[in-house]
């Protein structure tokens, strides 16, 4: 295991994350007490130190879990957890951005994981209500009273993330050094706008469900219509067009011989920039497949094959920009002589 830094920070993190979504039985899946331990101790044993969860992960137990595990060594390991998701589904104020569901959440997470700082507290998701300056200077205020040591943010807009971090260096509060996006073959919408927008802000992208949820481990791939929709419910992951990407995954995967799950993993490990992917599992045996991706690395050739089959169209305006005749009328024929260090 290598490691890190995270974002425009000091803080040293493994180039994997070990995802807890699974660390409990609460949602009628995932893993018990004494397997979630094995799964966490196998992480921790190959160097893993970045640890993921948030408030409302099987209602609460992974991070009871996680409190548990890190009792007498909690100084190695950097507890990254999540608030705005609801608690209380039927109060107006059990879950967003605001400050009074922020200050609420971080106790509880803070009782939960029996410690008393968060080292990385994730904005869970962008709710389009709380001011950005609502939520920047509440983040703060966490920090300066040493319950928070940084902030990141998840699953919100390019523009969002970048106003907040703006205002904040303009104000000095404390920017998001952080940001948790879907990232995958199957999913590479964060290239138009968010890892951009992240590389040009240095802030750190630990991507979620680098695998698709197991779309990308060929299991899904000669399944029928009605049994992938009982045993994938993401079937949009599923479609013609992600089957031909699982299908070359699931092809190189077996001329290198490793396993597709490593392959997904070390496609996005290797993309250029801070990107960290989370790992989880249900079992034991899956968290050692996971980390076993760490024993390679894909080649150039690899890589070309898999942009190749999975690369999208960055659209309006990246891809008019790019044309040679608006090229043209910005460069005039110097385009080519001009090295850009900022590409």
């Amino acid at each position: 295991m290598r490691y890190k830094l995270l974002g425009k920070s000091g803080l040293r993190v493994s180039e994997l994350a070990l995802g807890t979504m699974t660390f409990g039985e609460d949602w009628g899946f995932g893993a018990s007490m004494e397997e979630s331990k094995k799964i966490f101790s196998q992480f921790v044993d190959a160097g893993g130190n970045f640890i993921d969860t948030a408030c409302n992960y099987t209602n609460g137990t992974s991070e009871k879990f996680i409190g548990e595990f890190i009792q007498g060594n909690r100084e190695q390991f950097v507890i990254a957890t999540k608030y705005s998701l609801s608690t209380r589904p039927n109060d107006p104020n059990g879950g967003g951005n605001h400050r009074k569901n922020l200050v609420q959440t971080v106790e509880g997470s803070l009782k939960r994981l029996n410690t008393d700082y968060i080292d990385l507290l994730w904005l869970h998701a962008w709710d389009f209500t709380t001011p950005v300056e609502e939520v920047m200077r509440a983040l703060d205020d966490l920090v300066r009273a040493g319950k928070v040591l940084y902030v990141g943010v998840s699953d919100t807009p390019a523009w969002i993330v970048s106003q907040a971090n703006t205002l904040a260096m303009l104000r000095g509060w404390t920017p998001f050094i952080g940001l948790q996006v879907e990232y995958s073959l199957l999913q590479r919408a964060p290239e138009r706008d968010l890892l951009p927008m992240a590389k040009a802000f240095d802030i750190g992208v630990t991507a979620w469900a680098p695998i698709a949820g197991g779309a990308l481990s060929g299991k899904y791939l000669h399944e029928t219509k009605d049994e992938v929709k009982r045993l994938a419910p993401e079937s949009k992951r599923l479609n013609e067009h992600n089957k031909k990407i699982a299908m070359e995954v699931l092809n190189l995967a077996d001329e290198i011989g490793r396993t597709p799950a490593q392959v997904a993993l070390n496609w996005v490990r290797q993309q250029s920039g801070v990107i960290i992917p989370l790992v989880g599992a249900r079992k034991e045996a899956q968290m050692k497949d996971n980390l076993s991706a760490l024993e390679f690395s894909l080649s150039n050739e690899h890589l070309q094959r898999l942009e190749q089959v999975s690369q999208i169209e960055l659209g309006f305006p990246h891809d008019f920009l790019s044309s040679d005749p608006v090229r043209n009328a910005l460069f005039g024929t110097t385009f080519k002589k001009i090295d850009n260090h900022r590409i």
